[in-house]
């Protein structure tokens, strides 16, 4: 049975990797997973990973590269990986990808296959200077420290196959669980979920799932909302994060605070699509978002901005409209066409797209990926 080492934040792996983990360890391979605890949830990972995998290991590493834990956590990797000898190594984020591979060096000499799997370079198109300035030399760098790089999109794949890898793959992200977002009784749920929020049966209703923070960029959708000037449009926001008091305090300033919903970290938002007419993603960048891929299925409409990712998945004009990052004026143009547009066709086009980047898919083709790697 082949030994596999999987190494990722906690948050990733209880948000992302559960399925794959599962899948891996019913065909053929024997995981050990090394996580550390950013966020609060490894005693979720332990129970939804009991049984499934051979060994937890936590390891003392933060995601702020600068921060000096991260050395601690460099010999957490260095002490696991001489006790334990690994067939393949499986990496993820930047500060875990590079202290992982930097662990791994000399058992690559020895015969572990290294992978790192990108879910978004942190230099893209419209990026900084200084993300350019950082992490563009290191990943360029870490590159000859695995033998493969997995990603997740069109522009990351191209940029990685101009690093010296062995090998690049692009696969289409970790997989969304479409099967959690069929719901049944759709029309009783969106009327009940309107009624427990106060919204009218007859309102426009847009919806944004994603983290508070200046890179989801729900500020231009507050502008657009402005330029709108149409009171009957509602816009939910699920999610959390340090950009909550600035979005509350701009929708006062703006004029909108009436149409504006906060609604934190939900563990409803199945239902949530359901009530929406409209599913807003205003990012500023993004690997391959799973929200967006959510709203896909949920048969939303979509207005998204035109950037890394979105465009891997929105088909401009098709299965939705795209929109300049920054223009709050080509958004409210979106939404003005897309609020009286026959959606159906847009819908269905969604949804076949969508099959390719369904989990039952992905998780195989990873399975499959790992494989080909370990025989090559």
């Amino acid at each position: 049975m082949k030994k596999l080492l999987i190494t990722c934040t906690e948050l990733m792996m209880i948000q992302f990797l559960v399925p794959h983990v599962k899948y891996l360890a019913e065909n053929g391979f024997r995981v050990e997973i090394a996580c550390s605890d950013v966020g609060g949830r490894m005693e979720e990972v332990r129970n939804a990973l009991e049984g499934v995998v051979v060994a937890i290991h936590v390891l003392r590493l933060e995601r702020s590269p600068v921060n000096p834990r991260n050395f601690l956590g460099y010999q957490d990797v260095r002490k696991l990986l001489k006790e334990n000898r690994y067939d393949i190594i499986w990496t993820n984020e930047p500060v875990m990808g590079v202290v992982t591979r930097l662990a791994a060096n000399k058992y690559r000499r020895r015969g572990t296959k290294v992978v790192y799997m990108c879910h978004g370079f942190h230099f893209f198109t419209g990026a900084g200077r200084a993300n350019w300035l950082v992490y563009y030399p290191i990943e360029r760098v870490m590159a000859y420290y695995c033998d493969a790089i997995i990603t997740m999109n069109q522009e990351d794949f191209r940029r990685a196959q101009n690093f010296g890898v062995k090998k690049v793959y692009k696969i289409p992200g970790v997989g969304v669980d479409t099967a959690r977002f069929h719901l049944q009784n759709a029309p009783e749920i969106r009327l009940s979920k309107r009624r427990q929020l106060g919204i009218p049966e007859d309102a426009c209703v847009l919806l944004t799932v994603g983290e508070l923070t200046r890179r989801k960029n729900q500020e231009v959708v507050f502008r657009a909302l402005k330029e709108l000037k149409d009171p009957s449009v509602r816009y939910i926001l699920c999610g959390r994060g340090d950009r909550l008091e600035y979005l509350q305090n701009l929708a006062k300033e703006l004029g909108i605070e009436k149409q504006i919903h906060f609604m934190g970290y939900r563990l409803d938002v199945p239902e949530f699509y359901r009530m929406a007419d409209c599913f807003v993603f205003s990012s500023i960048h993004e690997g391959l978002p799973f929200a967006l891929m959510e709203a896909m299925e949920s048969g939303l409409p979509i207005v998204a901005s035109r950037i890394r990712g979105n465009v891997d998945l929105i088909d401009d004009g098709v299965g939705g409209i795209l929109c300049d990052v920054h223009s709050s004026e080509q958004f409210c143009q979106a939404l003005q066409k897309i609020m009286s547009m026959n959606k159906e066709k847009m819908v269905q086009h969604n949804r076949e797209k969508l099959k390719d980047f369904d989990l039952c898919r992905t998780r195989v083709l990873i399975a499959q990926t790992l494989n080909g790697i370990l025989e090559g």
